[in-house]
């Protein structure tokens, strides 16, 4: 039975994915690293513990990766969060979960101070019970740290009793690491066969949707999780 929602933000809540990708490709070109697009696009969703070895070499990460990241984050607050919107119906699907009586957690590879700014332009502020950032995480996605975070702040329940919201292939991976079923939401931009050969096991095109449909989905109190 599910009794708790935890919900991804980037990607997921707003729309946020190829300004994210915009913003680390142009950090890394800043740096010497030549990254196209569509490459640095697939990786977001990953912290940048896990995103920049795909880049760039270890021996340059060992002594450079926080003014690499640094780098970024003030590229991204400076540049790209003022164009960050949120999806449609978000509030709303907020307010729907708590009707349902379910639990609400936040769970983001972000920082604590990037996710609070994240809550205002979504306009949830005071509509979900916890929240856990990549503070709360020793690793970043696909590792589940972050899920088993978010599962913590609602404990004593257990991973058959939540559901996951998130857009992409990492989201669904850190999940299943730690026992978590994800609904897959196509609003992030990646695609269906990605998301359901990682193993998402229902997928709508974002809050809207997942809003309309809410009781034919696994955020419904009813909905029994597949065997795995």
């Amino acid at each position: 039975m599910t009794r708790a929602v935890i919900f991804d933000i980037d990607g997921t809540l707003i729309d946020s994915v190829d300004l994210h990708a915009e913003a680390w490709r142009q950090a890394l070109g800043h740096f010497g690293y030549d990254v196209p697009f569509a490459e640095m696009r697939r990786q977001i969703g990953k912290g940048g513990d896990q995103l920049l070895p795909v880049f760039v070499p270890r021996e340059v990460l060992e002594r450079r990766e926080e003014e690499i990241s640094a780098f970024r984050s003030d590229l991204f607050k400076r540049d790209y969060l003022p164009k960050v919107r949120p999806f449609a119906a978000v509030p709303d699907l907020f307010r729907r979960v708590r009707e349902a009586g379910l639990k609400t957690v936040l769970a983001s590879s972000g920082k604590a101070e990037e996710v609070a700014e994240y809550v205002r332009i979504a306009g949830i502020e005071g509509l979900f019970d916890e929240m856990v950032s990549a503070d709360d995480a020793a690793r970043s996605k696909p590792a589940g740290d972050i899920f088993a975070a978010a599962l913590a702040a609602v404990a004593p329940l257990g991973p058959t009793e939540a559901v996951v919201i998130g857009d992409t292939a990492w989201d669904v991976i850190a999940a299943n690491a730690v026992g978590l079923a994800t609904v897959a939401v196509r609003c992030g931009g990646f695609a269906e066969a990605e998301l359901r050969q990682a193993g998402a096991v229902a997928l709508v095109q974002g809050p809207a949707e997942l809003l309309v449909r809410f009781d034919e989905t696994p955020l419904s109190p009813a909905w029994v999780p597949p065997r795995r």
